[in-house]
């Protein structure tokens, strides 16, 4: 089989719905169409938004229906005789506003059907939404759903479904994990940061090398010159020298960093915890290409290697370019 690329794009397509796009109506157009075209699919969908024992040839599923000029265009709608439910899509961490929900929860109150509900489907899950998201907004219901627990849907729907819609379904799975925010499990570039050394540092309870060795976390903004996506590795350097890199166990997306800050944070944070201390068996210097606070990539094999972290960096960078 031949492998196809979109104009001078070096990621090969791997799914028809890449060919549509990756952006947020993209997003809902390829999930209405795998629910129109896998009764499975919906049901598991339906499911997960607490909205069971329903027929599932009755429901209607809407792509960018308008009300009036108040009440906005909305990304999905599923109408069934028992409910009508609006989905706002993002993509990646993003979040819709306040406003905007307000719009779709006046539209959908006028409706006379008795379950009504509002779905932001994005990153964010139950789990990680924290306090952003209200439970309810005008007397209807909020729920928050990521994108992860709909491929998990997805998932669900390949025992029973048949080989025709599994074939579709396989290729939605394809193309949301290609696109999901998600940690890179597989890849071996290292973060390394600078970590301020001093013990007392302005709005943190406790010095930021104390948050790294002794609790075992780190966090930093998403987006904004800071990773978009979670990495695999993170490495910290202080005192002129690589101290130590950590493989990140786990990650989740906040604004609630009061355990580590005296003032809150009004932006998203990646807050990390991190896995044991993995200690270089030589000194490793920072380098003399390397400003004092910059932020670089490299790959764990020449980090431990290397004589110092900015020659790491450059034989990293040299290695991506002839893969590429």
């Amino acid at each position: 089989m031949s492998n196809l690329y979109l104009g001078n794009k070096t990621e090969k397509i791997e799914s028809v719905f890449q060919l549509l796009g990756v952006h947020e109506n993209d997003m809902s157009y390829s999930l209405a169409w795998g629910l129109a075209q896998c009764p499975k699919f919906l049901e598991k969908f339906l499911i997960a938004i607490n909205q069971r024992n329903t027929e599932l040839s009755e429901v209607e599923i809407n792509l960018q229906k308008s009300g009036d000029k108040k009440e906005g265009i909305t990304d999905i709608e599923l109408i069934a005789s028992k409910f009508i439910v609006i989905i706002e899509a993002k993509r990646g961490w993003g979040r819709p506003s306040n406003s905007q929900l307000d719009k779709y929860a006046k539209r959908i109150k006028k409706s006379a059907l008795p379950n009504k509900k509002l779905i932001v489907l994005s990153e964010y899950s139950k789990i990680n939404t924290g306090d952003w998201l209200k439970k309810w907004i005008r007397g209807i219901p909020l729920q928050p759903i990521s994108w992860r627990e709909a491929i998990g849907c997805a998932k669900q729907a390949l025992s029973g479904s048949s080989h025709a819609q599994k074939h579709l379904i396989k290729e939605l799975i394809v193309y949301f994990n290609k696109i999901m925010t998600k940690q890179k499990l597989d890849s071996n570039e290292v973060f390394v940061v600078a970590l301020n050394a001093n013990k007392k540092v302005d709005n943190w309870l406790s010095p930021p090398v104390d948050v790294v060795t002794k609790l075992g976390r780190y966090f930093h903004p998403v987006g904004n010159n800071w990773p978009k996506e979670p990495p695999n590795y993170i490495a910290f350097r202080y005192h002129g020298k690589l101290q130590s890199i950590h493989h990140i166990d786990e990650y989740k997306v906040t604004q609630n960093l009061k355990e580590y800050l005296i003032k809150h944070k009004k932006s998203d944070h990646f807050l990390y915890t991190l896995g044991p201390a993995i200690k270089p068996i030589k000194e490793i210097k920072t380098g003399n290409k390397i400003n004092r606070a910059q932020r670089v990539w490299c790959m764990l094999d020449t980090l431990l290697t290397s004589k110092t972290i900015s020659e790491a960096r450059d034989i990293s960078k040299k290695r991506k370019l002839k893969e590429e």
